[in-house]
C-alpha cells in the first residue's frame, strides 16, 4: 500500500501532466511550472537510464553533504569532484577506469579491511550480466531480513521527514544486480557485503535525490536490456572510523553508453553521526 507521502508524489506528477496536455506547455515552461511544485532536479547523471523524479525525496544539502569531505577522503577520491546538487559528488567527470570488454564468466569479489579489531567491508568488485539479475523476492529465496548488525550499528526510529529510521544494512553488491549469481551470498548477513549506511544514503532513488539505489536503478535497467556491466562499489573510511564517509560507486557498460563515476556521503538530514563509534544523533531543530 503506498504511503501518504507517494501518495501525494503521484497526484503531483498527474498534475503536471495535466497542465502540460492543457496548456501545451514549452520546455521551458514546463521547467519553470516543475520548479513551483518544489522539482529539485538539476541535471541527470546520465540520460540513457533515468529514474522518476518524486519531489518529496529529501536530499542532503551540500553542506551537510561536503561535511564527510575531510582531506583524508579527498585523497581517496582524487581532486575532480564535483557536487551534482541532488545529494552525491560526480568523481572525474563521471568517467571510470573500469574495462568491461572482458572475457569472463560474471563474478563477485568482495574485499574487506579491519577497522578497531573489527572486520568492516572495504570493496567489491563484479561483472555483472542478465543472468545474475534477481527478479524474486528474498524470502522466497531464503535471503530475507534478520537481526544481524553490523560495525557502526545504533539505530533510530520515529523520524520525521521522508525517512522514519537512521540506519539500514546497507549493501555493496545489491541482491537485485547479483542475487542469481551461483555462490555469492547476496544475504542481509553477509558480513563482506553488508556495512551500516544511512536509511538516505541506502534507499535515495530520484532525479531529485541520488542515493546509492538511483545510481543501482541505472545498473539493473542495464542488465534487463541484456547488457554486461562493470561496477565497483568502495566504502570510503576516515581514517579509524567505524562508519564509512559515503559509497563511491563506478559502472561502465561493455557497450560504454552506461558509465558513471560518484561518490554518495553517508549523511541524512536531521541527523548527525559520529562516524567513530557510528552513534547517532537528532539534530535540534530552532524554532
Amino acid at each position: 500500500m503506498s504511503s501518504p507521502k507517494k501518495l501525494k508524489s503521484s497526484l503531483t506528477s498527474v498534475l503536471v501532466l495535466i497542465v502540460v496536455t492543457i496548456l501545451g506547455l514549452s520546455s521551458g515552461q514546463l521547467d519553470s511550472f516543475k520548479q513551483l511544485l518544489g522539482d529539485k532536479s538539476s541535471g541527470l547523471v546520465t540520460k540513457t537510464w533515468s529514474v522518476a523524479v518524486d519531489p518529496l525525496e529529501e536530499a542532503p544539502s551540500k553542506a551537510l553533504a561536503e561535511s564527510v569531505l575531510t582531506d583524508r577522503v579527498l585523497e581517496q577520491l582524487g581532486n575532480d569532484i564535483a557536487w551534482n546538487g541532488v545529494g552525491a559528488f560526480v568523481i572525474n567527470g563521471n568517467k571510470t577506469n573500469l574495462n568491461a570488454a572482458v572475457a569472463s564468466l560474471p563474478y563477485v569479489n568482495n574485499e574487506t579491511k579491519t577497522i578497531q579489531g573489527c572486520t568492516v567491508p572495504w570493496r567489491a568488485n563484479a561483472l555483472l550480466n542478465k543472468s545474475t539479475r534477481q527478479y524474486r523476492d528474498r524470502s522466497s529465496t531464503g535471503q530475507g531480513g534478520n537481526d544481524y548488525r553490523p560495525p557502526a550499528w545504533h539505530q533510530r526510529h520515529d523520524l520525521p521527514g521522508e525517512y522514519d529510521h537512521a540506519v539500514d544494512r546497507g549493501h555493496l553488491i545489491g541482491y537485485a544486480l547479483a542475487g542469481g549469481l551461483a555462490g555469492f551470498d547476496a544475504s542481509t548477513s553477509n558480513p563482506q557485503n553488508i556495512a551500516t549506511q544511512t536509511a538516505w544514503s541506502n534507499q535515495a532513488n530520484d532525479d531529485g535525490s541520488t542515493g546509492q539505489n538511483y545510481y543501482e536503478t541505472i545498473v539493473r535497467k542495464a542488465l534487463d536490456n541484456n547488457k554486461t556491466v562493470r561496477y565497483r562499489v568502495t566504502l570510503i573510511y576516515d581514517g579509524e572510523n567505524l562508519l564509512s564517509s559515503g559509497t563511491h560507486l563506478e559502472a561502465k557498460s561493455s557497450d560504454g553508453q552506461v558509465e558513471f563515476n560518484v561518490f554518495v556521503p553517508n549523511v541524512q538530514e536531521g541527523l548527525t553521526f559520529n562516524y567513530h563509534n557510528g552513534q547517532v544523533y537528532l539534530d535540534k531543530v530552532v524554532q
